[in-house]
């Protein structure tokens, strides 16, 4: 015969208290969970009878069963956890920012999370916490260079009001070169992309030559002029320009923003510029390519053509490259949009300025 199912039974109030607690819509499944078992066990239900029901293990009935007998519905609640609070005083939050943006650990350049979390003595977790909140970012790196050109102001008032507001019968072209440009192929063929497996390649390559790139930029259409050369001097530069003279309407004065590499102000440039007086050069900041557009397409060319391009030899590279500003130019194509006032830039970088100057004074 079967033993009979030990004596069970629940206070009036507490009976209560779990029929309110399972008409909550809003109450942890856990906690409705364990309201049941203990509604049924009060019922005269056999611990298995009430797994079987609940299709929970006999062992979690009796865990829930013991726990209301010895400490009643507070006993049905979760006990505290090991390890550290989930709440950070402001002393330790202090220490948290005051550590990542005031020290570095011995054992690296900068903070990672198991690092701040090892030597402030908190979780990872509440290390992720406070750096959210305070929006650090340690893994990260970004580069800078602060210009030192003594025009910078009038430089990013010219460049950038070429941008806001085009003159009138007039293209405003961004004009750079991108040299040097290698002609890398793998050294086995790359293994395709397929369900459950990403793209792979070898991690060495051979090298057969290089090739540069002139390209001019128009912001108002974003259509690209471009041309390749083996060599980037004065000679290939003073070429490019006679490419744009050919290939844009003569009508039509030519503003053409460029950074101040001595190839573009040889003695026989500016003769020839002479002769052209369509031309017209706004030169960047020293230090501030960022502020030429045509660097953003620049991105483009080595993030969808080049990084991931194996080329057998210069030959096909430059063919990669002039399909590229085809395509471009066919589907791609958009007028280009500043909105960064001059004001804005030269604030931001006499702020730099400061910053830099009171961190050097201090260290």
């Amino acid at each position: 015969m079967p033993r009979p199912a030990a004596f069970f039974a629940l206070t009036p109030s507490d009976l209560t208290t779990l029929q309110d607690w399972l008409r909550k819509s809003t109450l942890r499944q856990s906690l409705a969970e364990r309201a049941s078992i203990l509604l049924l066990l009060a019922e005269g239900l056999t611990p298995k009878a009430v797994s079987n029901q609940l299709q929970i293990t006999p062992p979690t009935v009796f865990k829930w069963r013991k726990r209301y007998l010895e400490a009643g519905i507070e006993g049905l609640k979760d006990l505290p956890r090991s390890g550290q609070p989930l709440k950070l005083g402001p002393e330790k939050i202090n220490e948290i920012l005051t550590l990542t943006t005031q020290r570095v650990p011995q054992e690296a350049t900068h903070w990672s999370l198991r690092l701040m979390a090892k030597y402030a003595r908190v979780s990872t977790w509440q290390v992720q916490r406070v750096w959210a909140a305070a929006d650090l970012k340690p893994h990260r790196l970004k580069t800078f260079k602060i210009s030192n050109d003594p025009h910078f102001a009038d430089k990013v008032v010219d460049v950038v009001g070429l941008y806001l507001n085009p003159p009138d019968k007039a293209l405003v072209l961004s004009v750079d070169e991108k040299t040097q440009i290698q002609a890398l192929d793998r050294t086995q063929p790359m293994l395709p992309l397929r369900p459950g497996q990403i793209e792979r390649r070898t991690h060495d390559y051979k090298r057969h030559g290089t090739a540069s790139l002139y390209a001019a930029f128009d912001i108002m259409t974003g259509q690209v002029i471009g041309r390749i050369t083996q060599r980037h001097r004065a000679r290939e530069f003073l070429a490019f320009l006679q490419q744009i003279d050919r290939t844009t309407p003569t009508g039509l004065d030519l503003h053409v923003i460029l950074d101040n590499s001595s190839t573009h102000k040889t003695a026989a440039i500016k003769q020839w510029l002479e002769k052209h007086p369509r031309f017209k050069l706004h030169f960047t900041p020293t230090s501030a390519s960022w502020l030429n557009a045509v660097e953003g397409w620049f991105a483009q060319l080595e993030r969808r053509a080049l990084y991931r391009g194996a080329f057998t030899s210069v030959a096909d590279l430059k063919a990669a490259i002039r399909q590229f500003i085809e395509a471009h130019n066919e589907h791609s194509a958009k007028p280009f949009k500043w909105s960064k006032t001059a004001e804005a830039i030269i604030s931001s970088v006499h702020k730099a300025n400061l910053s830099a100057t009171i961190n050097k004074l201090t260290n």
